[in-house]
């Protein structure tokens, strides 16, 4: 015989105390579980987003990230010509030759200093990025020494409003405009013109050259094109999204690792207290055992019947956690990214693989932290448990 569903439902209802606390403690774990999958997936997103499929980046081989790569104006001219890059209504090529440096701020309402990213452009970058929208003055000049910034940018650091100015390279640059660049690696960026750049770190040469391809089909004829060119062969071409997101991977481990050690400590003591709980139950109800299988119920029914209450607590408190964890996506901020050294925004972000993987977690913890008590419940003499009244 097995036993009914509601038995289990009644029994949780009379221990409505150390069920609470148990789905608490199970509830905090699963939160910093899914909030540590959250910030990682948020990093990920983050520089992914700010590439596009039909968008193809030329860095020099090896390179990490754009501040260490360089490519020179002849290579930036010949990769320009390739048939398979697209051209605007103006019918040039659609490429931004970018120069990616850094400049360090004071962050608002902290004494803090952090690298911030500046990005020099060519002028077909907008058409290029249509994530990038100006949302506060305009759009700065070329060949001028006027820069915008991005939204993030302008809320967190001092002295990046519109009007202001800020110490970059040999010389100030005025604060033209503000932009909005979504959840992408460019809303943590100032932007200038790349020639002025150029000249105000005495560079020669640009960090990337990105291009627009006619098809996203094109990619593997532009590559093969490109390393088929002796004096281009010191450069590696790749997606947009493919070189962001490699970007994005050691940060993003890095979350993974220190969080889930985090988790396990956490998780540890959760599933302690649902095996004393549980524990506690099966001290409490000896008798009531024992005439369960007076009645005939066999052992395994006892055994599932106590798992099954182990894992309704467990996945009652994951829900709830993972419930608390989803607002964590109203929540971003702003850190260093390993992979360039210069500040990154981000926030959390919840997919579907995160849910059933909070939700599974959950239930390991229950199915760890009850199978104990169970199989002693299980276990329990007949007589004895009857002589327990």
């Amino acid at each position: 015989m097995k036993i009914p569903l509601s038995y289990n439902l009644r029994n949780l209802w009379t221990r409505r105390l150390t069920m609470s606390l148990t789905i608490g403690g199970i509830a905090l774990v699963v939160f910093v579980f899914a909030a540590v999958l959250m910030l990682a997936e948020g990093v990920k997103q983050t520089l992914v987003s700010t590439g596009s499929d039909d968008n193809v980046i030329i860095v020099r081989k090896s390179a990490q990230s754009e501040l260490v790569s360089a490519i020179g104006r002849e290579s930036v001219s010949n990769i320009s010509t390739f048939p398979e890059v697209a051209a605007g209504t103006d019918g040039k090529p659609m490429a931004t030759a970018d120069v990616v440096s850094i400049v360090n701020l004071s962050k608002k309402g902290t004494k803090g200093m952090a690298n911030v990213p500046v990005r020099g452009v060519s002028s077909g970058s907008i058409a290029m990025r249509p994530q990038v929208k100006m949302v506060e003055g305009r759009m700065f000049q070329q060949g001028s020494s006027e820069v915008i910034v991005s939204t993030t940018v302008a809320s967190q650091f001092e002295g990046a409003g519109v009007g202001q100015t800020l110490q970059i390279g040999t010389g100030h640059w005025m604060i033209v405009g503000i932009f909005d660049a979504g959840k992408s690696g460019f809303s943590s960026e100032v932007w200038a013109d790349a020639e002025q750049l150029m000249l105000a770190f005495n560079r020669p040469v640009y960090s990337s050259l990105t291009v627009k391809l006619k098809s996203i089909n094109d990619f593997e004829g532009f590559k093969n094109r490109l390393q088929a060119d002796q004096r281009l062969n010191d450069l590696e071409p790749k997606r947009e999204k493919t070189f962001y997101e490699e970007q994005s991977q050691g940060m993003a481990i890095f979350i993974r690792v220190l969080g889930l050690i985090i988790t396990i400590i956490f998780s540890a003591g959760a599933m302690i207290g649902a095996m004393i709980t549980m524990y506690a139950a099966v001290a409490n109800r000896t008798v009531e055992i024992g005439t369960l299988r007076a009645l005939g119920f066999q052992r395994r029914s006892i055994l599932a019947a106590f798992l099954i209450e182990a894992l309704f607590l467990s996945l009652i408190g994951g829900s709830i956690g993972l419930v608390i964890a989803a607002f964590l996506e109203f929540v971003s901020f702003s850190t260093t990214n390993f992979s360039s050294f210069t500040e990154l925004a981000f926030g959390f972000h919840l997919t579907p693989e995160i849910v059933v993987s909070t939700l599974l977690f959950s239930l390991f913890m229950g199915l760890i932290g009850g199978f104990l008590p169970a199989v002693r419940a299980s276990r329990l003499n007949i007589i004895s448990a009857l002589r327990a009244s």
